[in-house]
């Protein structure tokens, strides 16, 4: 198949997208797909009339994911034309051309549906998830609406707004997390353990954007489960080695220490995986994603978010659980691209 990965973009999860990117290309040559690299921003300059032809590296020029979050304002820099435009020189044309574009994409303009919308109104075919679904998983104040309407297990919590100081002053639960309303790779996630500090956190997300979430902190593990299809894969745990699962442990090398399967009581890992499923439906999902839990002492688990473009780093936990039930790198690429194009039959 031609197919084309899409990384990269100007949000806060840049670099981690354009390493997930690199990392579907090589599986997929291997799988003998005539595969194409873009960073959906900056886009390629060539000729585009036989470019699944060209013998080269289309990851040649893309890095490693570093301590600190990307410089976008650098980024934009690269730009020649229209730097306020999120898609790149000859991309649409590009993917046009494809039987499925792998979307490597992360955070806002890629899981937040509008690259999917888009898509569907060209009738480029892509993988994951559907713009409406991608939309409810991005926005974690509908998807606690939707966690609370179908009884899933989420922590207490509640949305503001920039500068609603009433509303803010009414929260009495420490310690807390405070997180942008649509963000990921817990860029923009800030714990408080009073109200100075929450305060700070609160300032510090504002950054990010202007609506962000103040969440109740549950102390204990922390749990992540793939679904694809609708069926739960084995459940991973990740203790990081310091503090807590922030935007540097989750992907730096031997920062954190992940057991998949996870050690749990087999009651505990069959209702947690149950709850994944169930979080997949109640969001609409397709084709495959990952949801995030804690678990306190008394084993009460509680759903934080899911994710419809997981990380495909070397560092990510899909793939890890993919593994333990026997599908190596390369065929978990593959049964995305076989189950997205079953999705549109």
């Amino acid at each position: 198949m031609r197919i084309v990965i899409l990384a990269g973009g100007i949000s806060t999860e840049r670099d981690v997208s354009l390493v997930t990117g690199s990392m579907i290309y090589h599986a997929l040559r291997k799988k003998g797909h005539e595969a194409v690299l873009l960073d959906v921003y900056l886009g390629y300059e060539g000729e585009t009339g036989n470019i699944f032809a060209q013998d080269r590296d289309w990851s040649e020029k893309f890095g490693k994911i570093s301590e600190v979050n990307p410089d976008i304002s650098a980024v934009k820099a690269l730009r020649k034309e229209n730097p306020d435009c999120f898609i790149g020189p000859n991309v649409i044309k590009i993917c046009a051309q494809s039987d499925i574009v792998f979307l490597a994409l992360h955070g806002q303009n890629g899981e937040d549906g509008k690259i999917q919308a888009m898509f569907d109104l060209l009738d480029i075919r892509y993988t994951g998830t559907d713009y409406l679904s991608s939309a409810l998983a991005m926005d974690k104040a509908i998807s606690k609406e939707l966690f609370h309407k179908y009884k899933i297990p989420t922590p207490k919590g509640i949305t503001i707004c920039k500068n609603e100081r009433q509303l803010i002053d009414t929260w009495n639960i420490f310690p807390c997390i405070v997180k942008v309303n649509c963000g990921g790779s817990s860029v923009g996630v800030y714990r408080a353990d009073d109200r100075d500090q929450l305060d700070t956190a609160l300032e510090k997300a504002y950054v990010f954007e202007d609506r962000v979430i103040i969440e109740q902190y549950i102390d204990g593990r922390e749990f992540s489960i793939g679904v694809i299809d609708g069926k739960a894969l084995p459940v991973i745990e990740i203790a990081p080695k310091a503090g807590f699962y922030d935007y540097k442990n989750k992907y730096q090398a031997g920062a954190t220490v992940e057991t998949c399967p996870a050690e749990l009581d087999a009651n505990v890992t069959r209702a947690m995986q149950s709850c994944a499923e169930t979080v997949y439906r109640a969001l609409r999902l397709k084709t495959y994603a990952r949801m995030d839990f804690r678990m306190d002492d008394e084993y009460q688990f509680y759903c934080l978010e899911a994710n419809t473009l997981p990380g495909m780093t070397p560092t990510s936990l899909l793939p890890q659980e993919a593994a333990v039930v026997g599908m190596n790198f390369e065929d978990l690429c593959q049964r995305i691209i076989d189950s997205s194009v079953e999705k549109y039959k």
